[in-house]
């Protein structure tokens, strides 16, 4: 084989995980590849709700207009009971506020998602490699070699770092040798079925309970005429795989003859596999997404959680590349593996509750839209630090609703979008601080934001309504340190420079 270029980084696996990091490096200007050892794109509705805090990140990746457009609000349960349907508010409806653009689960088949993310990448200028999977993986002193087969023969290549977002039977993963404890429940196992539908209202998530908490779901898919269905089978039983013998297997449970199959689109047959890897990675590479940690579906949250892996470590591998200290990437797993960890619980407890037939379990609020997510206390984001009325470090900035120097709105997601870092000072010392503040020009910049009452006298945006005032909890003179991933990176409501200044070293070159 010829020597070949080497790559920034590759990755491994183009589901909605890989896709983030890579949106997220590409924007950084680094040289990025994506395989995937499927054929073509993933087309079944599989994970279909995405969090609050999940569309913050897709809008700042710039694929968010997609997602919106390929979706919908949830509709509510109806839970049928004999010839009754009995309607049940499973997410409590919200209004988009000043701090919480999105604040309400959004419902899309992942297939949209996917192709809302690899539109991203082509507009980035990189195009997913399909039908190319992992066989081997070596690592040296400052090169990862990957052997990949395709089509046309077999390729090695080389990169800096890797990242396997390859799923739940993850090749990278195997290659490390990391393990993936947990539990695989053989004999609890869901036919999902997305189908075109007749004779079925589409104003609601039909639930059809039984008893033993065999169940059928069926949830309709936005801007079609398919519903994913949701079977439970009993633990003996051979799933049905042809539409007449499943649309029997649905009557006999619903008894419900109305209801018609016409084309099925996507079958998969879903075992709850509850499993975290005991690392994140080793030497240089990274996992995330399903590769790192599989869910129970109750509650939205593999997806989500693995694209906010991705947003976790984008940044960092990009802050290392351009020279900051490689113990930054350590910090990928000692923030991310115990919110996956939190996350595995919550969605297990749902997963048990809907067999028992808890109405709480099928209740959907904070827990679950991942807005309140913290690094605190983890090793950017030091328990000892400064605080507002609000926030700690480590903590999800909030959005803002500002007026610009041209007196136009603006919000503050608008401002803080894209790869860099934002300093935010309130009031004139920390705007003094912030001025003094020196960034490196290497790696992530620095947008400087100066909030004042109003956009005069050296400040750039003006909180004219409070509502940054209020969503960051400021009584006084603060100097904020936001990351690219929109966390609080720091806090200083006194001796601005020098703590920031301290803060800063650690994440940058």
């Amino acid at each position: 084989m010829n020597h070949p270029q080497v790559i920034d980084v590759l990755v491994v696996g183009a589901g909605p995980s890989g896709s983030a990091v890579a949106i997220d490096l590409l924007r950084r200007g680094l040289d990025v590849r994506i395989v995937d050892r499927s054929p073509h794109a993933f087309d079944g509705s599989r994970a279909k709700g995405i969090q609050p805090r999940s569309l913050e990140v897709l809008e700042d990746l710039g694929a968010l207009d997609e997602v919106l457009a390929g979706g919908s609000v949830y509709p509510k349960l109806g839970l049928h009971a004999g010839p009754l349907a009995v309607p049940w508010k499973m997410f409590p409806h919200k209004e988009a506020s000043a701090d919480v653009p999105y604040p309400n689960t959004w419902l899309i088949p992942q297939f949209r998602t996917d192709r809302a993310l690899h539109a991203r990448l082509g507009e980035l200028g990189l195009k997913v490699e399909f039908d190319r999977e992992l066989t081997e993986l070596t690592q040296g002193e400052d090169t990862v070699v990957a052997t990949v087969a395709g089509p046309d023969g077999t390729e090695e290549i080389v990169a800096r770092y890797a990242v396997g977002a390859d799923g739940g039977s993850s090749a990278v993963r195997k290659q490390l040798g990391i393990g993936f404890a947990g539990t695989t429940h053989e004999s609890d196992r869901m036919l999902i079925v997305d189908a075109s539908v007749t004779g079925l209202g589409r104003d609601r998530w039909h639930m059809w309970p039984g008893l033993g908490g065999r169940l059928i779901g069926a949830c309709p898919l936005p801007h079609s005429d398919m519903f994913q269905w949701m079977i439970r089978l009993t633990p003996d039983e051979e799933p049905p795989s042809e539409r007449d013998a499943i649309l029997r297997r649905i009557r006999d449970h619903t008894r419900d003859r109305r209801i018609q199959l016409h084309d099925i689109h996507w079958t998969s047959v879903f075992r709850p596999n509850i499993r975290l890897a005991e690392s994140y990675g080793r030497g240089r590479v990274f996992l995330a997404g399903d590769a790192a940690h599989v869910h129970t579906p109750a509650g939205a949250q593999g997806l989500n959680t693995g694209v906010q892996d991705a947003y976790n470590l984008g940044w960092k591998l990009g802050q290392v590349l351009a020279g900051a200290d490689p113990t930054l990437l350590d910090t990928y797993e000692a923030e991310r593996q115990p919110i996956a960890a939190g996350v595995l619980g919550l969605s297990t407890a749902k997963w048990g509750g809907i067999a028992k037939l808890d109405p709480s379990s099928m209740k959907r609020g904070k827990d679950e839209q991942q807005l309140a997510l913290t690094y605190y206390g983890g090793p950017l984001a030091p328990a000892d630090g400064m605080r507002t009325t609000t926030l700690r470090v480590g903590d999800r900035a909030p959005d803002a609703q500002l007026l610009g120097a041209d007196g136009l709105r603006t919000r503050l997601f608008d401002l803080l979008q894209g790869p860099d870092f934002t300093a935010l000072a309130y009031g004139p010392g920390a705007a003094r601080g912030l001025e003094q503040l020196v960034w490196p020009t290497t790696g992530a910049q620095l947008k400087r934001l100066v909030v004042g009452p109003v956009a005069a006298d050296g400040f750039t945006i003006a909180d004219a309504k409070h509502t940054l005032r209020r969503a960051y909890g400021l009584t006084g003179d603060t100097l904020l340190l936001i990351r690219p991933d929109g966390y609080i990176g720091h806090i200083a409501t006194s001796d601005f420079l020098t703590t920031t200044q301290t803060a800063v070293r650690a994440v940058t070159p």
